[in-house]
């Protein structure tokens, strides 16, 4: 069986967005279905993307656990983002949490480190 995910993000303005969300994921969109969305490969079959619905924007939240967590806040931040939030948990668990030009929260989670 094959799933695929798509993960909308809405927002108001859609240059901003995009340039916003270029930044964070490190790459351009990997399409366009239209003159309204932007949607970036984030792993096979795993889809971030944004649309313009002003009225649901800043409502977001999404969390994308990633293996190289520490790596990928450099990178960021190299890009010029810094996060919003960080956040440690009892169990180790770290988490980024990036908000963009609307509020949406999009964060990095990884494994307490080894």
């Amino acid at each position: 069986m094959t799933l695929d995910l798509f993960a909308g993000v809405p927002v108001r303005d859609y240059a901003a967005a995009a340039a916003w969300y270029e930044l964070l994921l490190g790459a351009p969109p990997a399409f366009l279905p239209n003159d309204t969305e932007a949607v970036w490969e984030l792993a096979d079959h795993r889809y971030l993307y944004i649309v313009v619905r002003p009225e649901h924007a800043g409502h977001a939240l999404h969390t994308v656990f990633v293996s190289d967590f520490d790596a990928r806040i450099t990178q960021i931040a190299e890009r010029g983002l810094e996060p919003a939030q960080r956040e440690t948990y009892a169990n180790g668990v770290r988490k980024a949490t990036f908000r963009d030009p609307d509020g949406n929260a999009i964060g990095f989670g990884g494994a307490a480190p080894a």
